[in-house]
């Protein structure tokens, strides 16, 4: 290791050739060039040059190509680096040497004298000059790149290129001129087996041979780069599926027409993420009613500072709206959040506010001053057994910070009231999620009492429903992730646990366009796709990581955790579901008691939180929520 170090090093420094070396150098190669056409067509029984003025002739020519090379600096490009400019810079020089030649050639002959030089050996003359010159470039350059520069990168991967397209053939050659390379480039597959007797930048095309794990066992390669721009998802999957299943890396590429520099797209390739392999496809949304719904109004998130607020808050950023109020307890989350949003938003309006939504007065000071006309209530505490150990926090935070901001809301005329919900709520097993159904039972009661009351222009109040949310603070993605790096174990509670998952911004892509759509009194749920087994995402994070499960990095079974469910749900035993014009959004059409007699039982609820009153607040609990049963 010490001595690849050390060889590194020596070549890193390993200077370029001083240009009057290079300029040496290429005089040395048209003398040579000229010597040989000298000898041919001696042998042809011609003179190549007057024999009169032999050795005029040989010094004018050196001092012609002297002056051409001086003048297109044809010594000043590095050798190792010869581009096309450099190539044109040769023929040039070359070509105008032959051209004067010519010229004088032509005007001695019109005066009635010999020609210098035959016309046909002095193209020949300018042709050999000039493949000696490009050759010795070339020469170079291959010298660095396939043996100097082969041993800089001993440690490159061998990989595969999944495409023929023009994209798969870009990244080919941004691979090529990536330094130091990480990726050694064996050949392409061709999906179609259609180009196997053909090449691409002289590497083969391979046909997929039953698999594609087993094409890559037979060239011989350690990972996979997914360039071609029309693979679907569902084609990715099935790829990266087989490909992790054999403990081969994958990577993707990026499509070029996001780049204006396509040698810069050997940076943009990227590991498969555990995300990557769970997205689904592109969510289509009406921009339009969501621009319509934004467009210059004054926006409200609570837990701005966390995973959901704060990519709520970016898909903001793409409509204008003319303020953005966030509001969190974390102090370091939220002043990241605020300087990663004046770096790309300069004339943003950004009041960034440290406050506690428990509390009502302070909280009413900020929708006094800010005024919002819209309210994405995003904060709470999701952790399940943690709550399970401070029920009372819970209740304080999910419940009571719900009332005051729903209460706020109303009270200072806001259009729109969104609240972030979970999957957790339905038919609860424990204190969050029991805590989060509370919530959705308060802010749709509170609702239906203003539309029985027929009070017109009122706060519209809608509740968004979703399950885990990989890379969320409360998902089990990032605790895997630390357990991977640090070598395991992976800790998992049941082998038979199932949960849902959507990405950050899928969900908040989702939360946008039901605010836009919604007209109150609703709960939408939101199309999670196929439930995941959770012993299977940890595996295969596990072989994304380049290890083998139970092998490199063991699972460990410890047990259910307070509270928790072998599956989660999105609907209750009772409750049925419309549908809406999105098709990854229905709406939940469950019975909703009189807001009066909620609140009174919430009041009750908030008092025993206070009182930290544990049993009291359980009893409280399952008034509310007869569902709720408490597991483990």
């Amino acid at each position: 290791m010490k001595k690849n170090i050390t060889l590194n090093k020596k070549l890193n420094k390993l200077k370029y050739l001083p240009k009057w070396i290079v300029l040496l150098i290429d005089i040395c190669l048209v003398i040579f060039s000229g010597t040989i056409t000298f000898f041919i067509f001696k042998e042809l029984k011609l003179n190549y040059i007057h024999p009169d003025y032999f050795y005029s002739i040989i010094l004018f020519y050196l001092t012609l190509n002297v002056f051409f090379f001086l003048i297109f600096k044809t010594y000043s490009g590095i050798i190792r680096h010869t581009s096309q400019i450099d190539a044109l810079k040769l023929f040039l020089s070359q070509f105008s040497t032959f051209g004067v030649i010519v010229v004088i050639d032509y005007f001695l002959l019109f005066f009635g004298k010999y020609k210098i030089a035959i016309f046909t050996a002095s193209f020949f003359n300018a042709f050999l000059s000039l493949s000696l010159l490009l050759f010795f470039r070339i020469f170079v350059k291959l010298i660095f790149e396939n043996f100097i520069h082969n041993i800089k990168n001993k440690n490159k991967i061998n990989i595969l290129i999944y495409g023929l397209d023009i994209n798969a053939i870009s990244v080919a050659k941004a691979l090529a001129s990536e330094n130091p390379r990480r990726f050694n480039v064996i050949g392409f597959i061709d999906k179609t087996s259609e180009n196997t007797d053909k090449r691409i930048l002289n590497l083969p095309i391979f046909q997929i041979k039953k698999s594609i794990p087993i094409t890559m066992r037979i060239a011989g390669v350690e990972a996979i780069i997914l360039a071609e721009s029309s693979l679907s998802t569902e084609e990715r999957n099935t790829i990266i599926e087989s490909c992790i299943e054999y403990n081969y890396k994958v990577f993707m590429a990026p499509i070029i027409s996001n780049f204006e520099n396509t040698k810069d797209i050997f940076k943009e390739i990227k590991n498969f993420e555990i995300t990557d392999l769970l997205e689904r496809n592109p969510i289509i949304l009406d921009t339009d009613l969501i621009e319509l719904k934004l467009n210059k109004k004054t926006i409200l998130i609570t837990g701005a500072a966390g995973s959901i607020g704060s990519e709520i808050v970016r898909q903001i950023l793409n409509y204008d709206a003319e303020k953005i109020v966030l509001i969190d307890q974390a102090e370091t989350p939220l002043h990241h959040l605020v300087l990663e949003l004046k770096s790309h938003y300069t004339n943003l309006k950004i009041d960034a506010i440290i406050a506690d939504i428990r509390n009502y007065e302070i909280t009413e000071q900020i929708f006094k001053k800010t005024k919002p006309n819209i309210v994405f209530h995003a904060a709470a505490y999701k952790h399940v057994p943690l709550m399970e150990e401070n029920p009372n926090q819970a209740i304080l935070t999910n419940v009571l910070g719900t009332k005051n901001i729903a209460d706020l809301s109303l009270k200072y005329n806001v259009e729109d009231f969104i609240m972030i919900s979970t999957d957790k709520a339905v038919n609860p097993s424990s204190i969050m999620g029991a805590s989060k159904r509370i919530a959705e039972m308060y802010v749709q009661s509170k609702h239906f009492n203003l539309q029985n009351s027929k009070i017109e222009n009122s706060t519209k109040f809608i509740t968004t429903r979703f399950g885990n949310v990989l890379g969320s603070n409360g998902s089990v993605v990032p605790l895997f992730k630390k357990q991977i790096k640090k070598g395991g174990p992976i800790t998992l509670t049941h082998p038979e646990v199932i949960r849902y998952f959507m990405t950050i911004p899928e969900a908040c892509q989702l939360v946008l366009e039901a605010c836009a759509m919604g007209k109150g009194g609703e709960i939408f749920i939101f199309d999670m796709g196929k439930p995941v087994k959770i012993i299977d995402l940890a595996k295969k994070m596990i072989r994304l990581a380049g290890f083998k499960p139970d092998v490199d990095i063991k699972i460990e079974i410890i047990g259910m955790r307070p509270g928790e469910k072998l599956y989660e749900e999105l609907l209750n035993e009772t409750a049925k579901n419309s549908i809406t014009h999105h098709e990854k959004i229905l709406i939940a059409i469950e019975v909703c008691d009189d807001y009066n007699s909620i609140n009174k039982q919430i009041s009750t609820l908030i008092e025993q939180a206070y009182l930290n009153n544990y049993n009291e607040i359980i009893d409280s609990i399952k008034q509310l929520v007869p569902e709720y049963k408490q597991l483990n």
